[in-house]
């Protein structure tokens, strides 16, 4: 197995550190290890791509180092706390806090229109109407939807779906943002579109992002790229 550790260069300190991280489904006969024994750091303000075959325990990393998931044995610490020690209830309120999401289907509520959809996590997490309001607006504007603030959904494209899901995980500067195959459901033009904005945002912000994908181009426009393969990271 490979321990991945920062590449040359830090571009920050280790915001999430996996050590020895198992996933196990089922036990005995039908026991699946779909992660063996992974160890990875991921450092502050770096885009980085996980790639490899369907199949080989890339959205279950992502899962189990999210916290969507729990882990069979190992550690998984994001911001220096091991978050599958935490009570579920702190697990979550934690998530909401600190972790952005963004997948290819989207996950948008289609009768919440585009403004809606990107405050919806700051009301979650205690933040005044206006406030949220007023945020919301400023991301969508940055990401050039500002004209599309009352759109729904179904009134917009699926890069314009896209950009509207990536300005939601955005929207309260999480620690880390978690990117499912974001490209997934996209044209050739709308993958290049999300790819572009993923690598200006990462910029901008200096935001740390993950990002699971099927696609070179993507991960080309990543500042590395790690490879899976049967639950492990490999050269």
């Amino acid at each position: 197995m490979v321990d991945q550790t920062a590449p040359a260069g830090p571009i920050g300190e280790p915001v999430v550190v996996g050590e020895d991280v198992w996933k196990v489904y089922g036990a005995g006969d039908t026991e699946v290890a779909a992660l063996r024994g992974i160890n990875v750091r991921i450092l502050r303000g770096e885009i980085l791509a996980v790639m490899g075959p369907s199949g080989c325990g890339k959205t279950t990393f992502l899962n189990c180092f999210s916290g969507l998931d729990e882990i069979t044995r190992g550690t998984v610490s994001v911001e220096g706390t091991n978050i599958h020690t935490m009570p579920d209830a702190r697990k979550s309120e934690y998530r909401a806090r600190r972790t952005g999401f963004v997948f290819q289907s989207y996950n948008l509520l289609p009768i919440l229109t585009a403004e809606e959809n990107v405050e919806m996590p700051l009301l979650i997490a205690g933040r005044p109407a206006k406030e949220a309001r007023t945020q919301a607006q400023e991301i969508l504007g940055q990401m050039g939807l500002g004209d599309r603030l009352e759109h729904r959904p179904a009134e917009l494209s699926g890069g314009q779906q896209q950009r509207v899901s990536l300005a939601r995980a955005l929207v309260a500067r999480p620690a880390i943002v978690w990117a499912d195959e974001p490209t997934g459901n996209l044209d050739a033009e709308g993958s290049r579109e999300v790819t572009h904005l993923l690598r200006d945002l990462n910029r901008r912000f200096q935001q740390t992002m993950v990002v699971v994908t099927h696609d070179a181009e993507v991960a080309a426009a990543c500042d590395r790229t790690l490879r899976m393969r049967d639950g492990q990271f490999v050269p």
